[in-house]
């Protein structure tokens, strides 16, 4: 194999959809004004008591520009035109023309942690009442994790290298660290990196109310009457996920790519952290979250003193968010009192394999803008008490370095490292 280039690796766009908006502008817009985005599910019909989710406002494939009925029809998984939505918009916020000299040098890697559950309920609903030969012969590209990237393909025109990282919740992370090591050693010039879950059917929120990872609301909750308030990551009344849908898209450049094609760089990747748990299908390790952690710090040249932000994985999980901070107390010790940590979950709930992505997007853009967003919801819990969670407002905050923390089921931890510029 031919030596790496060590090319520098930058974010120059984004796209998303979150339960705050359908895009990344109309997202950030919320996000910014401190609102969460959740409400009742309306996407299907379910007895559970974690009825409260996060769904896309006005999210309608059949309303985008590339659609028609007989695509509707046959790609029945909502992630993949989600994917090829997000992918457009960050495109286009990019400034990146797919064309001959492009297109070859884009990748797309977009992870998902359940990719094409709705798909597989409608063939398994035709199966049962209608017969075995209406189960459509689309089902098995519907549920191809690679499927939504080559779809975005298809429509856009890049032919570079098109795979789905499966890292659950840390999926986007792990695109994004994938992607920048192409990048970085010239496999590619540019990368879309992201992550995508369209996860609000029956069974999967039935699911996880039944393994006990997702808020059950009863009359006594604050969000019984106010759903928004559901979501409360580091609360002392914190008592699990929001289960949301959504999509997020970074696009990766490499550094002479800037100045060739006129972009404006909002943040470079730094340093890549990703370990493995070997302890438990959910619950998280100690030693391998802090491992994961300080290896993104030193693949970034960094020492942990240098991190002036943490955009945190919580997910308003009581034993999650404790242990999270238990490992950012043992890597910066007493300097952690003046570490800001927030959480973007307790704005757009868990998007699952979408949400690393979108935090990054999000977190990229606010210190783009010299600002931390905040974790809404908020009560104070005497055990987080020295942690600064940036409580309910958005913060005037001028720093270079954030850490970017994203940890998944079955022991998968990706942390990033971004600078800005």
């Amino acid at each position: 194999m031919k030596a790496p280039q060590n090319r520098r690796v930058f974010v120059v766009g984004y796209g998303a959809a979150t339960p705050l908006g359908k895009t990344f502008e109309k997202t950030w817009e919320r996000a910014v004004k401190g609102e969460a985005g959740f409400r009742k599910v309306t996407r299907c019909e379910t007895n559970s008591r974690a009825d409260i989710v996060g769904e896309i406002p006005d999210w309608d494939p059949m309303t985008l520009d590339f659609m028609d009925p007989k695509e509707a029809y046959n790609w029945n998984a909502d992630y993949v035109f989600l994917t090829m939505a997000t992918c457009k918009e960050a495109l286009i916020n990019a400034g990146l023309e797919i064309d001959a000299e492009t297109g070859p040098r884009t990748a797309c890697l977009i992870g998902s942690a359940l990719n094409g559950t709705d798909s597989y309920r409608i063939a398994m609903d035709n199966y049962v009442n209608r017969g075995p030969y209406k189960v459509s012969p689309y089902l098995l590209p519907n549920l191809c994790a690679n499927l939504p990237s080559g779809k975005a393909g298809m429509l856009l025109g890049f032919t570079g290298p098109i795979f789905s990282p499966q890292g659950a919740c840390a999926s986007g992370n792990h695109a994004i660290g994938i992607g920048a090591r192409m990048i970085r050693d010239g496999d590619c010039d540019f990368v879309l990196a992201g992550g995508v879950d369209s996860c609000l059917i029956p069974e999967i929120i039935q699911g996880f109310a039944n393994m006990l990872a997702t808020i059950r609301v009863g009359p006594n909750d604050r969000a019984y009457n106010d759903p928004t308030q559901a979501s409360r990551p580091f609360s002392i009344d914190r008592k699990g996920i929001v289960l949301s849908e959504g999509g997020g898209v970074v696009v990766l450049a490499a550094e002479e790519m800037l100045s060739t094609y006129g972009f404006t760089a909002k943040a470079e990747v730094m340093g890549i952290g990703w370990t493995s748990d070997a302890h438990h299908f959910t619950l998280p390790n100690h030693e391998t979250i802090i491992r994961a952690i300080l290896e993104a710090v030193e693949d970034a040249g960094l020492q942990p003193q240098d991190i002036q932000y943490v955009n945190a994985h919580g997910t308003s999980t009581p034993k999650g968010d404790k242990i999270e901070i238990e490992c950012l107390r043992q890597i910066f010790g007493k300097a952690l009192e003046n570490i800001p940590v927030s959480s973007n979950k307790s704005q757009i709930g868990h998007t699952l394999g979408a949400s690393a992505a979108i935090e990054a997007a999000l977190g990229i853009e606010a210190m783009h803008r010299g600002l931390i967003l905040p974790t809404v919801n908020h009560i104070p819990d005497p055990e987080l008490s020295d942690v600064d969670v940036v409580p309910n407002e958005t913060r005037s905050h001028t720093y270079e370095f954030f850490l970017s923390n994203a940890f998944g089921f079955g022991g998968t931890n990706c942390c990033v490292v971004f600078r800005g510029v």
